[in-house]
């Protein structure tokens, strides 16, 4: 095979065409234009190489051919027989070199260019390995004292969904087919072949050992196929996956695997599912099955594509001149070139090599660049609702909330409440003794919410009023829209990441599991440092040994100080590691952008606070004896320490003497003698040694008040202080309460909560959380927001909302989350704790003096548009007509450069909606296997957090007239007005009657600026009669949400 075929062959495998059986994300797009991209690789590319050898080649030989000409007619005319003249030969030597020379460069060039790329791309990624020379690699460096660098910084890393591991599908008649990647055996954990090729294998029956959320190492049978029943009866059938060591190598790898899972699944797969086996065709292969299709699309997504290089065009340019000048240009051959024409040669292939490569490189710049640009983008708001308690839903209200089925079932299931009132009696009185039952809004029509809405922002500031904020979403996404909404305002984030570790693995590349996993983290701490407040903020991180060390690191390039590091026993008989410790804590890392903030303390415990036993109008005391016992406590220890009090004995009243201290003789000299009836006390020991008091006079004689004396029975007296508690307990660097237990505080708390077992793995001590969020500052800040872009079970929401039963606050959270159990267990679990603070086998327990201990509560739920559904609602317009009136070089430049750009924007955002805004639909992914539901998009709730506006106010009139306000504020603190109409209801004359009702004009807006979607001739300067004049700012929303979405990442 040539080189040409072979760098066709490479370059086909790069641009993704070579995949038609994959109709999703990119190789979908890909594919549609596979048919212009083949053309160029086919074509055009070897024909532009051989031009540019033929072209100068012909141009050299025709100057050459003249020289000859002109020397044969010298020597004939000289009588000269020219085959014998040096100079000819040489002239026909140099034509016959060049003739056959010009197809030697183009395999030159062709094998440089399969080599360059071939270097650098890896199963769908281009893989930021800078290249010194051969296999060395350059570094980049700055001259930092310490860097930190891995193999992924530059890029973005795209596989965080859980969504990849685990891939559901269904069938024709509604039932699931489950592929799951079963959990590593855990005494292979540390196994030594990490490094070498891997593949999803169908599973092995047989036992492995596994470790639960206790830490405890137990048998589990493993099956390829079996068929498992949900609580309604429903029937799914889970095929079983490991990622394990190829048996073959290579590039077919997985493709040889997927055909060996296919051959044993019919073997394995019964009757009752032979719906498996329904053809779903590709003009290739027109016997594909459908469990064909949905394993080649679970490998491909698991096996390819992990990352988006952030400036791939630079990278690729960078590396290109430096290939060229350490392993084309070879100053050897230079020097020893016996003529000019050798050199002239060589410069001219290194022109072609570079000029070709660099035309390469800009088409794959724009595919890499096409797809940061939707990595980048702000995504949709594709649902919104609230869950919201009983006391704010208005009393008008409340019948139609008693009616819903849906809801009746949910509070039945939710809250174990079976005495619901029938739903069509008065619900006051149900109401009034279950004021913290959450309503959530997903369960009504559309129009239910909008009206509770409008009505909450009659009594409240909405944004004010709400408590929580809970995203369904990848975190990268989630924290990149809530950029400009909450820039600068969270107090505390902590973050619970995949520890990386076989248990809680993170899909990565062969040899790439702590780069990918570094690169995951580094882009979302990227965004979450903004969102934090620089003077007050700080992060707590947990992590285990595994990725203890850089996690740190991480932390530390990205907020520039550790405030310190807590070990944490949450097992405390230790999990068995084979070969190794019992490891039996993990590590808290604390980070703050403000060097001199301090770490809060933690409050007291219980057995602590028990010591307090008396009370005044300061508060709680015990009375301490004041003079120091135990070590340290003579008065050459702290001569400064001992000082009289005087005691007036006949009232016991105690005063401080004037006296002063004296450096030079270690002790105080008394400036005053005792009046009448009193007697100087001085900390004298029991064996009439001089002892000391427990501080010094300058703060004595500040608390003056608290001292008191007691008589003794030897007729002396002794001093007590009230003893106060302080603000709190410092913290120290390792916690090993048995409260911090993550099997009793964690999985036990959530089977108390659930009545089942399974919900969750390894959810952390609500203990632990309560602790790490004190210390950062949140228990102190009762209106502080916290942050957890890691969310899993809910665990911080519930933390939270704990403090805010506590001490009466109104500390916010917003939690982001992109797995399944974000449903399953993190709503349900936030709902739960709001209602009741205690809860056993799935039932609310109530307290001593029979109440529930329920919190108000308003919570707003988002689901954001994710990078694959943006992907697979992209459509490329075609421009065929317009391509074909194109001249070649126009063709050529709109191709490698505009192409998928230029044919996506109109699907991307198509401005032309947002006539009928309140109708914008999506298609959006319901499961892993890409299956889609059409819906509607919230541009709303999605233009609000564009704008970083503080919702204030909602005005819903869509039913009756067409248009919804929303009233807030604007980062920068002015107040705006955004008014969404659908202009077939409101149209241009429309317009002006409804700004007229609403007073929006120049002259007496209440708003400093105002946005409209639409067009409109909008008066938006105003001058009375007296030059008296005035100003309103208009915007139109389809500009503004267009620059808002597209700018890239903070």
């Amino acid at each position: 095979m040539s080189y040409q075929t072979d760098l066709i062959a490479k370059l086909k495998e790069i641009f993704q065409i070579d995949r038609a059986d994959l109709d999703f994300g990119i190789y979908r797009i890909l594919n549609s234009r596979s048919k212009e991209i083949g053309d160029y690789l086919q074509n055009r590319l070897p024909a532009k190489i051989q031009a540019a050898f033929s072209t100068s080649s012909q141009t050299q030989i025709n100057s050459w051919q003249k020289e000859l000409a002109e020397a044969e007619k010298a020597a004939a005319a000289l009588g000269a027989n020219p085959d014998n003249l040096p100079k000819i030969q040489e002239l026909k030597d140099k034509i016959t070199s060049a003739q056959k020379g010009s197809v030697t460069s183009e395999a030159v060039v062709y094998s440089h260019l399969l080599t360059f790329f071939s270097r650098y791309y890896e199963e769908g990624d281009f893989i930021s390995q800078r290249r010194y020379k051969g296999d060395t690699y350059a570094v980049p460096y700055s001259g930092e004292e310490v860097l930190l660098h891995w193999a992924n910084k530059d890029q973005y890393y795209t596989k965080s969904g859980e969504n990849f591991s685990n891939y559901r599908f269904k069938l024709s008649d509604g039932r699931e087919v489950f592929f799951r990647l079963t959990a590593a055996d855990t005494a292979k954990d540390n196994r030594k072949d990490n490094d070498a090729a891997r593949v999803f294998a169908l599973v092995q029956e047989r036992v492995i050992e596994k470790e639960d959320d206790n830490g405890d190492l137990h048998e589990e049978a493993v099956y390829p196929v079996r068929e498992i029943s949900d609580a309604s009866g429903g029937k799914t059938l889970e095929i079983c996956f490991e990622y394990t060591v190829a048996s073959e190598g290579g590039k077919k790898a997985q493709k040889i695997a997927n055909e060996n899972t296919i051959a044993t699944l019919q073997d394995l797969i019964g009757e009752d599912w032979q719906a498996v086996w329904q053809l779903a065709p590709t003009e290739q292969n027109s016997k594909r099955t459908l469990l064909e299709k949905h394993l080649a699309d679970y490998t491909a997504k698991n096996t390819a594509d992990y990352f988006i290089h952030k400036d791939l065009g630079g990278f690729l340019r960078r590396e290109l001149d430096f290939y060229i000048k350490n392993e084309v240009m070879d100053l050897d051959n230079i020097q020893d070139a016996p003529t000019f024409a050798n050199i002239e040669g060589s410069l001219h292939q290194i022109q072609t090599l570079r000029a070709i490569a660099r035309e390469i490189i800009d088409f794959l710049a724009q595919l890499e660049d096409f797809q940061k640009k939707l990595w980048l983008k702000k995504k949709f708001v594709a649902k919104s609702h609230w869950l919201i308690t009983l006391n704010h839903i208005p009393q008008e209200m409340l019948k139609t909330v008693f009616a819903n089925a849906k809801q009746r079932e949910t509070w039945k299931n939710l809250f174990a409440i079976n005495d619901l009132p029938p739903p069509d009696e008065n619900p006051d009185s149900f109401a009034e003794s279950n004021p913290y039952l959450t309503v959530d809004t997903s369960l009504f029509p559309a129009a239910f919410q909008t009206a509770l809405l409008a009505a909450l922002s009659n009594d409240h500031d909405l944004d004010e009023a709400t408590d929580g904020l809970l995203i369904h979403s990848d975190n990268f996404q989630a924290l990149n829209l809530l950029q400009a909404r909450y820039r600068g305002q969270v107090k505390c984030i902590y973050i619970d990441p995949p520890y990386n570790t076989a248990a809680s693995e993170i899909i990565y590349k062969n040899s790439y599991k702590h780069s990918s996993w570094l690169s995951f983290l580094n882009n979302t701490l990227q965004l979450a440092k903004p969102i934090m407040n620089y003077q007050t903020g700080v992060l707590c991180g947990t992590i285990d040994d595994v990725e203890q060390k850089i996690f740190s690191q991480i932390i530390e390039n990205n907020f520039g100080e550790l405030a310190g590091t807590v070990a944490i026993r949450i097992k405390p008989s230790g999990r068995p590691i084979p070969n190794g410790f019992a490891l039996s804590h993990e590590y808290a890392i604390f980070a703050r952008r403000n060097p001199n903030l301090p770490i809060a303390r933690l409050s007291h415990n219980e057995e602590q606070k028990a010591r307090y036993r008396e009370k005044d109008e300061k508060g709680l005391f015990f009375w301490e004896l004041f003079r120091k016992a135990g070590s340290n406590s003579n008065r050459e220890n702290r001569p400064t320490m001992f000082y009289p009090f005087y005691l007036n004995t006949e009232t016991l009243r105690l005063r401080l003497p004037e006296m002063t201290y004296s450096d030079k003789y270690q002790k105080y000299d008394i400036q005053e003698n005792p009046k009448n009836n009193e007697v100087a006390v001085y900390p004298i020991k029991d064996d009439g040694l001089d002892g000391r008091w427990y501080f010094g006079l300058e703060r004595a004689l500040t608390i003056q008040d608290e001292f008191k004396a007691v008589l003794q029975n030897d007729g002396t007296h002794r001093i007590y202080y009230r003893r106060r508690p302080n603000d709190g307990i410092q913290p120290t660097s390792l916690w090993f309460d048995a409260r911090y237990s993550a099997t009793e505080h964690g999985t036990a708390l959530l089977k108390n909560l659930f009545g089942e077992q399974e919900t969750f793995s390894y959810p952390k001590s609500i203990y632990a959380v309560e602790d790490c969020l004190t210390v950062s500052g949140a228990k102190l800040e009762t209106t502080a927001t916290i942050l957890d872009y890691f969310a899993g079970s809910g665990t911080t929401a519930h933390a939270v909302i704990n403090l805010n039963r506590e001490d009466g606050g109104r500390r916010k959270y917003i939690l982001v989350e992109q797995g399944e159990y974000f449903d399953t267990v993190l709503k349900p679990r936030v709902q739960k704790v709001v209602y009741a603070e205690n809860w056993k086998d799935g039932k609310p327990q109530a307290d001593k003096e029979s109440s529930l201990n329920g919190v108000p509560q308003i919570v707003k739920v988002l689901k954001l548009e994710s990078y694959e559904d943006t992907l697979n609602n992209l459509v490329l317009k075609d421009n065929g007509d317009l391509f074909a009136k194109l001249n070649d070089g126009a063709k050529e430049d709109y191709l490698l450069r505009y192409m998928l750009a230029d044919q996506s924007r109109d699907s991307l955002l198509n401005t032309d909606v947002f006539r009928r805004p309140f109708n914008y639909q999506m298609d959006i992914a319901t499961n892993s296997a890409g299956a889609t539901e059409r819906m509607d998009i919230d541009l709303v709730e999605t233009f609000n957090y564009l704008l970083g506006l503080r919702v204030h106010a909602v005005k819903d009139r869509i039913e009756k007239d067409g248009y919804l306000t929303v009233e807030g504020t604007l980062p920068d603190g002015e107040t705006a007005l955004v008014l969404w109409r659908d202009c077939e209801k409101v149209g241009y004359e429309g317009l002006d009657a409804l700004l007229g009702r609403l007073k929006i004009n120049p002259q007496d807006s209440e708003y400093g600026t105002v946005y409209i979607n639409g067009d409109h001739n909008i008066a938006t300067v105003w001058e009375n009669e007296s030059g008296v004049s005035g100003c309103l700012k208009i915007r139109q929303i389809e500009s503004e949400f267009m620059a808002l979405m597209f700018g890239e990442a903070q």
